[in-house]
Parts: C-alpha cells; sequence; structure tokens
C-alpha cells in the first residue's frame, strides 16, 4: 500500500533535481483541426520540451528542480523563462546567448483512428548552437539530488550532443544518479554527416548507456536507440506481454550492469482516443520485474477512452519516476515506484498542454485506487 501523509524530508527538498534539454514554443491547432483547416487563424500557443516538462512536472508535486538550456535574448524567451518561475522551476542555469533562436514545434491532434502529427522547426537553436562547456556543470550539481536528460537533446546536433555527454561526465562524477530517457525521435538526428539517422543515435547512445543508472523508454525505443527487438509484441493489437518486456529488460541489464533499473513505459494504442496505460520496472539487482497498475497480483492497465492530450504522458511518467525513486518511502519498494509513475502519467493524458498540472497529492489518490472521477467537494 502507497503511503498516504508522506511528506518530503528536508534534505530531498533542498537539493534539486537537474534536467537538460530544448524548451520550444509549442503551436497547436484549436479543437483538434487539422493544420489545412486552421491555417491561417487562430492556434494556441505554449511552451513545452521534454526535459522541461519533467522539471515543471516535479515542481508541482513539490520538488527543486533546475531546468538547464539556453534561449535567445528577446521578448518571447523572457516569456518562456516568466513561465517556468511560475511553474516553480528553477531558472538559474538557462543560458542567455546572442545567437541562435526558439525552437517551434506545431501541433494537430488526432483523433478516433486519426493519430496525431508533430512539425518540428528546431534548426539552429540556441542550445543547437552553444558550446558544451558554456553550462556551469560544476556549480549546478554541488547540490543536486539527481539529473535527467533525454534522447531529443542529443538529436538536436552535435554540439547538443556533446553537452549531453559532458552534463553526464560531470553529474558522475559528483556522484548524482543519472535517469536517461532513450525519447528517440525519428524527424531529428539530422546532424550527422556520414551516418543514417539510427545509426549516428545507436553510436551516441553507447557513449552514455554506461553511465547511468535509470533507463527510460518503450518497446519502439528499444528497438531503435538499442537495437534489441521485443518478440510477439503488437501494441496495435491492444494486448500486452510482460514477459517479453522482460526478456527485453534481461537483455539491456547484461549489456549494461551499470544501471540499477530499466523502465519500460506499456501503451497500448487502440485509437488516438483510446488507450491501455501502464508501465514496468526491472530491479536489476534483484533480477525482478514489477508491473502497474494492478489489480490484486495481475497487471491490469489503465483503460483511458478519452484523452485530452497524450504529448508529454512519457515525461509525466519520467517525472513520477523520478519523484519516487528520491522519495525515502516510495524509494524501498520498486512496486510503488512504478505504481506512483504510471497513476502520475495516466492524469497527464487528461490534461491539455505537455506538462502534468498533478500534484503529489491527486497521484497517490490514483495510485491508491481511486479512478473514478467523482467531483471532490
Amino acid at each position: 500500500m502507497l503511503c498516504r501523509k508522506k511528506v518530503p524530508g528536508r534534505e530531498e527538498a533542498m537539493k534539486h533535481i537537474v534536467t537538460f534539454g530544448e524548451i520550444m514554443a509549442r503551436i497547436e491547432m484549436e479543437d483538434h483541426y487539422r493544420f489545412r483547416q486552421s491555417l491561417p487563424g487562430d492556434v494556441r500557443l505554449t511552451f513545452a520540451g521534454a526535459e522541461a516538462n519533467v522539471a515543471a512536472s516535479l515542481a508541482f508535486m513539490g520538488r527543486a528542480t533546475q531546468f538547464v538550456t539556453s534561449l535567445p535574448q528577446h521578448a518571447i524567451a523572457d516569456s518562456c523563462r516568466a513561465f517556468l518561475k511560475s511553474m516553480d522551476v528553477g531558472i538559474d542555469y538557462i543560458l542567455s546567448s546572442d545567437f541562435g533562436r526558439l525552437g517551434l514545434y506545431f501541433l494537430e491532434s488526432g483523433a478516433n483512428q486519426r493519430p496525431s502529427n508533430v512539425i518540428y522547426d528546431r534548426d539552429d537553436t540556441s542550445i543547437s548552437m552553444q558550446k558544451p562547456e558554456a553550462y556551469d556543470w560544476n556549480q549546478l550539481f554541488t547540490d543536486a539530488q539527481w539529473f535527467h536528460v533525454s534522447g531529443i537533446t542529443p538529436a538536436l546536433s552535435r554540439n547538443a550532443a556533446e553537452a549531453t555527454l559532458l552534463g553526464i561526465e560531470k553529474a558522475k562524477a559528483h556522484q548524482v544518479p543519472i535517469s536517461f530517457d532513450l525519447n528517440y525521435r525519428k524527424k531529428l538526428w539530422n546532424w550527422g554527416e556520414t551516418h543514417k539517422k539510427k545509426d549516428l543515435a545507436r553510436n551516441i547512445i553507447r557513449e552514455i548507456m554506461p553511465n547511468i543508472d535509470v533507463v527510460i523508454g518503450n518497446e519502439e525505443d528499444a528497438s531503435d536507440m538499442l537495437n534489441i527487438h521485443p518478440q510477439h509484441v503488437d501494441v496495435n493489437k491492444g494486448t500486452i506481454d510482460l514477459a517479453a518486456y522482460t526478456s527485453v529488460a534481461k537483455t539491456i541489464a547484461e549489456q549494461y550492469p551499470n544501471l540499477r533499473y530499466i523502465a519500460f513505459t506499456l501503451r497500448e494504442s487502440i485509437s488516438a482516443s483510446h488507450n491501455n496505460w501502464g508501465a514496468m520496472l526491472y530491479d536489476v539487482k534483484e533480477g525482478k520485474q514489477y508491473a502497474a497498475p494492478r489489480s490484486g497480483d495481475t497487471y491490469t492497465p489503465y483503460r483511458i477512452t478519452q484523452i485530452i492530450d497524450r504529448v508529454g504522458g512519457g515525461d509525466a511518467f519520467s517525472a513520477g519516476l523520478i519523484y519516487a525513486l528520491t522519495d525515502s518511502v516510495l524509494s524501498a519498494h520498486p512496486q510503488e515506484v512504478i505504481t506512483y509513475a504510471s497513476a502520475a502519467s495516466c492524469l497527464c493524458h487528461s490534461i491539455h498542454g505537455d506538462m502534468n498540472y498533478s500534484s503529489r497529492e491527486e497521484v497517490l489518490r490514483l495510485a491508491q485506487g481511486n479512478g473514478s472521477g467523482r467531483v471532490i467537494r
């Protein structure tokens, strides 16, 4: 049973969790309209990016955070900083550069059998041009509790890839635990001169993996980034074979014995509006897997039949996982860790935008089985 009233201890509250990556302007077509229906016309602009999403979610659950990136010098970038600050995300280590631009991504939200569509506009952004040594890594990790980054950041440019590797090296030197979300994006990895996208990605990931403690992904990431393929898995059929994922986790652990945990999200895409959702956590030392949510001892996924916004769901999972792993009570029980993380991500599917505006108490309520959606008065 998950702890109901545990409050983060003094040490947990004081030390910050660091995330590093790009934040962009998210430009969304309204009311599930298609690009051709919406433009020219009104759109919704917010700010989003994988590692910023993780930092915001953690801050909303009560953790001290520092988000690290590089932004250009103009009023929209100032608005982005103000937005992060309003979410209680630490912005002390965001660089302000006189080169590069703010990245953009355009979103056409899917519904029913029509998938969502994302168009990136991320060339020549400030973070992709920033020198790796420009960030104050040593100071950043002096009081850090955790470091999180994803495969999206090294996909942006050679500089961003080298900055990711340097950040991981510095975190490791300061004995800060590191989590890495594989997050393969086939529309990125365009900076290699002689390599195909997947080859380039795999080369970089091979440098990253021996230095991290927790790896996060799904069946596609394992295939694309690690060249490890789960057998008998078809997410489009609406079924999950946990044994296949456990087999993949064991293979990853054999190749990278430095890992402490391997976490997989288990998304079954019935349609764009209906997903079954859950997750598993493999404890490398124990050689044991834990899945959530459960009904008794049986894995029973959340049935999300009216998705509001699925973009950012994986980041909400990463944030929930990090929160639980840095909680002195939840971290003692791998089952509670994965139960909390899967519940956090489930709630994110009910919220517009990339970021998970769910509190620790709300996540625990769902994790404890209260998913009726009844009005709280």
